[in-house]
């Protein structure tokens, strides 16, 4: 029972995780938008 219990809280956090990158990256927020002058990761 325990461990369905951890389960289901791992899978909610999961898809919590998700679902922010989602909106994030829709929003414009995440990722590179093609624009490499302000990413500064990439150089």
């Amino acid at each position: 029972m325990a461990t369905w219990i951890i389960g289901g809280i791992l899978a909610v956090i999961v898809a919590a995780i998700i679902i922010k990158m989602v909106k994030d990256k829709r929003s414009g927020k995440g990722g590179c938008n093609g624009d490499c002058s302000k990413c500064h990761g990439c150089h």
